[in-house]
């Protein structure tokens, strides 16, 4: 019988892992969106859209299609999905993988102001700039919605869903952007401040190169922790050899 992965899945790393299991024999890959995203890139494999109603929903799931082994491949900041994946793979035994591309690192010369939620980002725009690059996604603005007075620039692939803050612009664009792009969007819309949540890996991180160029402060949310007793691997060759097909 085939080997059967599911993919929790959306990031840039969860496409590259889906093209690599689709490729191997005996496997069988499902890569689960969340619905998120109207129009998602073209995926390898089988793919289902929308939730599983919670931990006990997934379990269900991973029973019912039978599921050899669960890849938590979503956003870092999907919290409450890697939660529930490793609530569902202990309650059946299935073996699961956290997949997360490293977090970023402050170098010489980055003005980063380290907070923990977009709330406390938004208490500490007032002190830092009055234009504002939002880049923390389409959801989660109602934090920033009471802000009067900084203009912002959101950027997402699709509009965001309100409230938003009365001075808001949007520039909707997928990306990658290269470091030419964002020196152009920081310096064309005279941006003094950057907001972004560390997301990790090298297709977002231009951004925050141009911003160390352009002296500008970055205001940086931190990762949510991982849940206890759950550790993650970095990339797409860690997960294959976590799974035992690397050498298939």
């Amino acid at each position: 019988m085939p080997t059967h992965v599911l993919i929790l899945g959306g990031t840039t790393e969860a496409r590259r892992l889906a093209a690599d299991l689709a490729a191997l024999p005996d496997v069988r890959v499902t890569t689960s969106l969340a619905g998120r995203v109207v129009r998602p890139g073209a995926l390898d494999g089988d793919v289902r859209t929308g939730g599983f109603g919670g931990a006990e929903g997934l379990a269900d799931w991973l029973r019912t299609h039978h599921v050899d082994a669960l890849v938590d491949a979503t956003h870092p900041f999907a919290a409450s999905i890697t939660a529930n994946a490793a609530r569902a793979a202990g309650a059946t035994g299935v073996p699961a993988v956290v997949l997360r591309r490293p977090g970023w690192r402050p170098g010489p010369g980055d003005r980063w102001h380290l907070v923990p939620s977009l709330d406390a980002a938004a208490a500490t725009l007032s002190r830092l700039g009055e234009r504002v690059f939002l880049t923390t996604g389409r959801l989660g603005l109602s934090a920033f919605a009471h802000l009067t007075d900084p203009h912002f620039v959101v950027r997402s692939v699709e509009p965001p869903e309100p409230p938003l803050p009365p001075r808001t612009e949007v520039l909707l664009a997928r990306g990658p952007f290269t470091l030419a792009d964002e020196r152009e969007t920081l310096r064309a819309h005279r941006v003094d401040v950057l907001v972004t949540k560390d997301s990790g890996g090298a297709a977002t991180a231009p951004k925050l190169t141009a911003a160390r160029e352009l002296g500008l402060p970055v205001v940086v949310v931190r990762r949510p922790e991982l849940p206890p007793g759950v550790t993650a691997v970095p990339d797409v060759p860690a997960v294959l050899e976590r799974l035992g097909l690397a050498s298939r």
